[in-house]
């Protein structure tokens, strides 16, 4: 990967994350609750409301407030919590780690098993043990996130099923606390996301196994294994490090809301769900702008991998 690729996907991102965060600033701050009236007593006076809403920023011209939100990200001076009163980027730091340790088992062994079953399937095209794996693939996306979450809940965490795992909370001071606490969360990340997984890899797979090339290594007595995971796999690379990568902000965010909400997890997707009840508009407007930060950075760094699974991206 060369040095003006680099450079130039790193350029290309910058439009992109302006856009975002332009976006973003005017559904979080320009088109955002006025919290003008929460501040100030009964009957104000006009120079009482001017005051407050200069203290604010309201008065400013349109893109220096807009400055000052990318300011504001970039530097990661965020603000109060209106509910604690503690600094925003305080809250994001110390929560953040908490939510990566929760869903990140569960997101690298739902696209790993998925890759597995989608190669599977895919080199079984069209006999029963394909229509098996797709069958089961379908019943898993129909079923609901929290109804399997309630489900596992049930069967391994209390005595109506195993009991052996907690119903809530995130008491973790080492490795064997740590998988104590994750287990049935990444159960749950699994099982809800396997499904779309397997799918999708199945459909690429798929489409690689009917090329030429691998037809004719077939046909020279090429095995399985050797098909799969040095060809059709390594050829298949760029679809899938475009979802992986894609998904990143959403599981972090979305994937950690549902699952911290229900165990009581204090991380980030936590802390999104109770500002989301008691309005805390600076946590909302650091998540939302954050994480769209966070989508650009990904596309930027799907774009310069993509250089290393195939040079000839980089020359193009």
């Amino acid at each position: 990967m060369s040095v003006p690729y680099i450079t130039s996907r790193l350029l290309y991102g910058i439009p992109l994350m302006l856009g975002v965060t332009f976006i973003s600033f005017l559904l979080m701050v320009h088109f955002g609750p006025d919290k003008t009236y929460e501040l100030i007593g009964k009957n104000p006076t006009e120079e009482q409301i001017n005051e407050v809403r200069q203290s604010l920023g309201y008065d400013q011209p349109f893109l220096l407030r807009y400055g000052n939100y990318v300011k504001e990200l970039l530097t990661l001076d965020l603000g109060l919590s209106d509910s604690s009163g503690e600094p925003v980027s305080s809250i994001l730091i110390k929560t953040l780690p908490i939510s990566l340790a929760l869903v990140l088992p569960g997101f690298v062994l739902g696209n790993l098993l998925g890759m597995a079953l989608g190669l599977l399937a895919a080199w079984y095209r069209g006999k029963w043990l394909d229509k098996l794996v797709m069958s089961a693939s379908v019943v898993g996306m129909s079923v609901s996130f929290l109804v399997i979450i309630i489900s596992l809940q049930i069967l391994l965490c209390t005595p109506y099923g195993l009991n052996l795992f907690p119903v809530r909370g995130w008491q973790v001071h080492g490795l064997g606390s740590y998988f104590y606490y994750v287990t049935v969360p990444t159960l749950a990340l699994v099982l809800v996301t396997l499904g779309y997984n397997t799918r999708f890899y199945r459909a690429i797979m798929a489409d690689e196994i009917e090329r030429d090339h691998i037809r004719t290594l077939r046909a020279y007595g090429a095995g399985p294994a050797e098909l799969l995971f040095k060809h059709v796999l390594k050829n298949s690379l760029i679809p899938v490090l475009t979802r992986i990568m894609f998904s990143v902000p959403f599981v972090v965010v979305s994937g950690s809301l549902l699952l911290e909400s229900y165990f009581g997890i204090p991380g980030i997707g936590l802390v999104t769900f109770n500002a989301i009840t008691s309005g805390d508009q600076p946590i909302l407007k650091a998540v939302v702008g954050l994480t769209g930060v966070l989508f650009v950075l990904a596309l930027t760094i799907n774009d310069m991998l993509y250089s290393v699974v195939d040079p000839r991206v980089s020359k193009s």
